[in-house]
């Protein structure tokens, strides 16, 4: 069988990408073979500065450059409302609507017993005690409205109970099930944000 091994590992490399298959990998692989040698060089040095500067914010969570992100030390955010998301990818685009005017906090992922997590791999005590320190007064639950977010979700009001003070609202159904929120449009986000609903 005709192989070229350098062809093979970069594929193999991209492959490992999530939701890149072999097909888009090879696809990939290909396009940067009939990239100039320093398109190619500027790549990879964006991909190694991307990893080596970008941070987890201490605060929330989030993607940063430095300790604190931009949106954790902005004293003009509301200082007492969380909106709870899974992945930092998804606080961009909330942000992105230019509607919300409060903070996060990031869970690193959801429930998923079938992935091997439970709610002790999640960010979740660190969601408590921000609650507690920080007077929270609302928290809205922007999890993604497939099976496992709303699982998250679920359990999440459930242990928020607990805080007699605190608003818990969800996103409305401007999301539909089995969206996420990185693959949705600013608009559809938007109205899920204008209709939250408190659990």
């Amino acid at each position: 069988m005709y192989k070229i091994r350098a062809l093979d590992e970069c594929v193999f490399e991209l492959g490992r990408l999530p939701g890149v298959g072999r097909k888009t990998a090879a696809r990939l692989a290909m396009h940067i073979l009939k990239m100039k040698p320093e398109d190619v060089q500027r790549l990879a040095d964006k991909i190694v500065a991307f990893k080596e500067n970008t941070l987890f914010c201490s605060v929330c969570g989030g993607l940063s450059e430095s300790e604190v992100c931009p949106v954790c030390s902005d004293k003009n955010r509301v200082q007492e409302t969380l909106c709870v998301v899974e992945d930092a990818k998804d606080l961009f685009v909330i942000e992105q609507t230019g509607y919300y005017k409060g903070r996060y906090h990031v869970l690193g992922g959801k429930i998923s017993p079938l992935d091997g997590i439970g709610p002790d791999k999640l960010r979740i005590e660190e969601l408590f005690k921000r609650i507690t320190d920080e007077g929270i007064n609302e928290v809205i639950l922007a999890t993604n409205p497939d099976v496992d977010g709303e699982t998250t979700a679920i359990y999440l009001t459930r242990l928020l109970k607990r805080f007699e003070q605190l608003k818990v609202t969800k996103l409305a159904s401007g999301l539909p099930l089995g969206t996420h929120i990185e693959y949705a449009d600013e608009m559809t986000v938007l109205r899920a944000l204008e209709g939250r609903r408190e659990l």
